[in-house]
Formats: structure tokens, C-alpha cells, sequence
């Protein structure tokens, strides 16, 4: 078995939170996210980042507007929807009780 499927895994389970954290600050077009997640050291390409946003819209979670860029043709920003902040609320106290669960066992 391979550690690094694991941990690919172990990134995938926490992309939407922290996809949806990110738009939650500000609305965000895609490169911003994608530079965010980096910094983060949660690299992701545009090839997982355009499905899972397209996914996140589907679902109500997410709504975009076109505003035009001086620097080329208009860029899409997303935000959350209320469905979405009431989502992401949600995964906030999944994620906390997971962290305390981690940290609980990882002490023993």
C-alpha cells in the first residue's frame, strides 16, 4: 500500500470545505482559488477545481456572476449561496469534531 494514495485521499476529503471556506471570504474567480489552496500547500489544478465548482453550483451551494477583466474576456466569480453558508457552517463543526477527534487519539 502507498502512502501517497492515502494522503491524495486524505486532500480530497477536505477540498470542498476548503474550496467553499475560501469563497466564503470573498468572491473569488478560479486562479485566485487555485493560488490560495497553493499557499496552503493543497495544490490543485484547474482539471479538479472546474468539475468541483461546477458540482458545488449544481447543488445550490454556489452562484456566479460575469464581470468583465481589462486584461482579457470576462472572468467568473464565485459565491456562496445561502444553502451554501448554511453547508459550509455545517462542515465547519464536522471538520472541528474531527480535529478534536484526531488530536484525542493522537495523544494516547
Amino acid at each position: 500500500m502507498k502512502v501517497e494514495n492515502t494522503q491524495a485521499q486524505m486532500r480530497k476529503g477536505i477540498l470542498e470545505y476548503c474550496i467553499l471556506t475560501i469563497i466564503s471570504k470573498k468572491e473569488s474567480y478560479p486562479s485566485e482559488i487555485i493560488q490560495e489552496l497553493k499557499e496552503a500547500k493543497l495544490i490543485v489544478v484547474e482539471g479538479t477545481l472546474y468539475p468541483l465548482l461546477t458540482r458545488l453550483k449544481n447543488a445550490g451551494l454556489l452562484r456566479y456572476n460575469w464581470v468583465e477583466s481589462s486584461s482579457g474576456p470576462p472572468r467568473k466569480y464565485y459565491a456562496l449561496t445561502e444553502e451554501g453558508i448554511d453547508f459550509l457552517n455545517e462542515l465547519k463543526t464536522t471538520w472541528t469534531d474531527l480535529y478534536e477527534a484526531v488530536q484525542v487519539i493522537s495523544k494516547k
